[in-house]
C-alpha cells in the first residue's frame, strides 16, 4: 500500500506499507528511492548502494511489515530551514504512522536519522524497540555536528563567491581533496540541519537513558571515524570510538552494541543493506517475534 501523507509544513510526502500484514511494523525512513544509470554509479563510487531503500524493504519484509519512506530526500526536496527540530520530526513521523494505520511499530535509523529515532523514542510510548546505526546513543557528537554543519551552511552562503574548487565528475572519495574541498549545494539545504542541531545544544542523551526500557541495538562500523579540516571545523566526529569508550554504560543502560567488522567499514559502507540486515533481522526477529 502506498500513500501520499501532508507532513508538518504542508508538504507532501510519498509512504509505504508492506510485508506481513499478521507481524510487528519496522519503521524505515532511511528508505531511499532506487537510482539508475549514471547516477547509480556515481553512488557507487562512494560506496552507496543505488537501491538501498528497496534493498532493506525487501530485507524485512518477509518477516515484518515495513513502513518505509525517503525523508531526508524529502527534506531536500522541500527543505525546513527554520522549523527541522526534534519536536517538528516526531510530528511528521507520528502523523506518518496515524495515516498508515499502525499503532505501535520499531524504528530503524542511520546517521542523523538514528538520533531522530533517540529523539522519537522520549516523546512516544509507540516505540517497541529502536535501532540507531552510525549515530551513538550516548555521548553523541552532538557539538562537533554543530561545528560541521555550520560551517557547511556558511560555505553554502557564499557558495558563488568561494566556488574556486569543484568536484569533478566520477572522482572517488579517495581522490577528493577534502581540505579544499566548497559546499555548494542549496543554503536552505544546510540550514535546516544547523537548525536541528542548534536545538539539540542542550539535550543531554546520558539522562534519558531510562526513559527507552525498550529493547535497543546500536551499531557503527569499525573504521566510522571522520576528521573534518579546517573548512568543516576542524573537529574529529569518532563515531565508532564513543561507542567503544562507553561500551560498560551502554550495555548497563540495556543497549546492544555492535561494531561491524570488514574492510574500509567506514560510515558510508557501515550503512550498506549487506551489512546492516545480517545484524538488524536476526535482532528483530529475536526481540520481536520469539
Amino acid at each position: 500500500m502506498n500513500k501520499i501523507v501532508k507532513l508538518n509544513d504542508g508538504s507532501e510526502l510519498e509512504v509505504g506499507l508492506t510485508g506481513d500484514t499478521t507481524s510487528k511494523v519496522i519503521m524505515l525512513p532511511i528508505a531511499k528511492k532506487s537510482v539508475f544509470g549514471e547516477e547509480a554509479e556515481k553512488l557507487k563510487l562512494w560506496g552507496v548502494d543505488p537501491e538501498l531503500g528497496k534493498n532493506f524493504v525487501e530485507g524485512l519484509s518477509d518477516k515484518f511489515q515495513v513502513l518505509y519512506f525517503d525523508y531526508e530526500g524529502h527534506l531536500f526536496t522541500h527543505p525546513q530551514p527554520d522549523y527541522l527540530t526534534p519536536e517538528n520530526i516526531t510530528k511528521d513521523l507520528l502523523r506518518i504512522a496515524d495515516e498508515m494505520k499502525v499503532k505501535t511499530f520499531s524504528y530503524y535509523g542511520y546517521s542523523w536519522l538514528a538520533l531522530v529515532g533517540l529523539q522519537l523514542a522520549i516523546r512516544t510510548n509507540r516505540l517497541e524497540s529502536l535501532i540507531m546505526g552510525g549515530f551513538p546513543p550516548y555521548k553523541g557528537p552532538y557539538q562537533e555536528m554543530m561545528a560541521v554543519t555550520t560551517k557547511t551552511y556558511e560555505q553554502a552562503l557564499n557558495h558563488q563567491n568561494n566556488s574556486n574548487y569543484q568536484i569533478e565528475e566520477n572522482i572517488s572519495p579517495e581522490e577528493m581533496d577534502w581540505d579544499n574541498i566548497q559546499v555548494t549545494i542549496d543554503a536552505n539545504q544546510t540550514k535546516q540541519f544547523v537548525t536541528l542541531y542548534k536545538n539539540l545544544m542542550d539535550f543531554d542523551d546520558t539522562k534519558i537513558q531510562d526513559e527507552i526500557p525498550f529493547p535497543k541495538l546500536t551499531f557503527a562500523g569499525e573504521k566510522d571515524t571522520i576528521v573534518y579540516g579546517e573548512n568543516f571545523g576542524n573537529v574529529t566526529v569518532d563515531i565508532v570510538g564513543i561507542l567503544k569508550n562507553h561500551l560498560d554504560v551502554l550495555q548497563h543502560f540495556g543497549w546492544d552494541v555492535n561494531i561491524l567488522g570488514g574492510e574500509n567499514m567506514d560510515h558510508t559502507i557501515a550503512m550498506k543493506p549487506e551489512n546492516v540486515l545480517p545484524l538488524i533481522k536476526p535482532w528483530l526477529m529475536n526481540n520481536l517475534l520469539s
